[in-house]
């Protein structure tokens, strides 16, 4: 019952643009920090953005910076990650997350749920 639900992903060409959502229900996402985070089948899942629960701090992976954008809309109970410029290597399958801090150290520990993820696939 209560569960985050990300949606968006799809097969994109290089330097093409996606917008990831994530929906909640059965909690207000208002109540919590916010996170994007991806894996690649075989390799460790990495933090890619972070936001506080107002909206006023964020934090980015270098690799993103300048390229995807973090947002909540507390109203719809919904987070956002639009994703611009993309690159073959960020194909991944990209998950949403809730939990108490966004820190630049993107620790998943700070983060007690999880949606299923969406993929994301950027070709050449």
């Amino acid at each position: 019952q209560v569960q985050l639900v990300a949606t968006g992903g799809g097969l994109v060409q290089a330097g093409g643009s996606l917008n990831l959502s994530c929906t909640a229900s059965g909690l207000t996402l208002d109540d919590y920090a916010m996170g994007w985070f991806r894996q690649v089948p075989g390799k460790a899942r990495e933090g890619i953005s972070c936001i506080n629960r107002d909206g006023g701090t964020t934090h980015y992976r270098d690799s993103v910076k300048g390229r995807f954008t973090i947002s909540r809309d507390n109203d719809k109970n919904e987070l956002n990650l639009q994703m611009t410029s993309l690159k073959p290597e960020d194909t991944a399958k990209y998950y949403c997350a809730a939990g108490a801090y966004c820190t630049y150290g993107f620790n998943a520990k700070d983060f007690s749920l999880w949606g299923q993820g969406t993929q994301v696939t950027v070709s050449s």
